[in-house]
């Protein structure tokens, strides 16, 4: 089972930027450091109520988080509001794809400040794209590629992680043996959504994915989508 984070206060800061037309994100905090919105900490609560209503032998027996404090406020409150007692396991693989020069950037402010690189990204595409001092979707997959093998190697356990939307997305390729032609077409089609839940499961076929950015538990919640990755428009 993986979830994106909650609507965080980046996501909130990046739509004011977009709707105003600015070029720079204004959010004073390292995008590690960038914690859930107040809309966010409820999402994650009915996240939480809904899991608590998932039956006993579905339910996860490990956690996983990224280290960003949205995605481990998520985990944590989820947990909580569930009343679910399990350890909320940090691991940097799961981060958020870094942006380097990019980042706090909207698409107007990458457009004006750094034309090369938007040339550059839309010649290359979303996946093969790196930013300087940044990184590619392919640096990303290839991080979870060594989470995945860790996870194949350890108990047989129903794991909940905790991330970010392009971390969903490179699950998916990752796990599912994608082509980039069918990455884009997933991740064209719509943004994954905040708190929403993403369902993978292995049988004698390999993976599958069945259930996909899913918002229904939000119980009334808003479901702000929080479009595109990280908090820059490289996303």
């Amino acid at each position: 089972m993986v979830v994106r984070h909650g609507e965080s206060e980046g996501n909130v800061a990046r739509d004011a930027a977009e709707d105003a037309g600015a070029e720079v994100i204004a959010i004073d905090r390292r995008d590690p450091d960038v914690p859930l919105s107040d809309l966010g900490r409820e999402q994650a609560a009915s996240l939480g109520h809904w899991l608590a209503r998932v039956p006993p032998g579905e339910r996860p027996t490990a956690v996983w988080s990224s280290p960003y404090l949205r995605a481990a406020e998520t985990a944590r409150i989820a947990l909580d509001a569930a009343q679910v007692s399990l350890p909320v396991r940090i691991d940097d693989r799961l981060r958020d794809r870094e942006l380097g020069i990019l980042d706090r950037l909207t698409g107007r402010g990458v457009s004006a400040r750094y034309p090369d690189e938007a040339q550059r990204r839309r010649y290359l595409g979303k996946l093969y794209y790196r930013p300087p001092g940044g990184e590619a979707w392919t640096d990303v997959a290839l991080r979870l590629r060594s989470l995945v093998a860790e996870l194949d190697r350890g108990p047989d356990e129903r794991v909940l992680i905790s991330c970010h939307d392009a971390v969903v997305l490179l699950l998916r390729y990752v796990l599912e043996g994608l082509g980039e032609r069918e990455l884009m077409e997933i991740a064209g089609a719509r943004a994954v959504g905040n708190a929403s839940v993403t369902r993978l499961v292995r049988d004698e076929d390999g993976w599958h994915t069945t259930l996909f950015d899913d918002q229904s538990h939000l119980d009334g919640v808003a479901a702000a989508a929080g479009q595109g990755e990280g908090r820059g428009s490289a996303s």
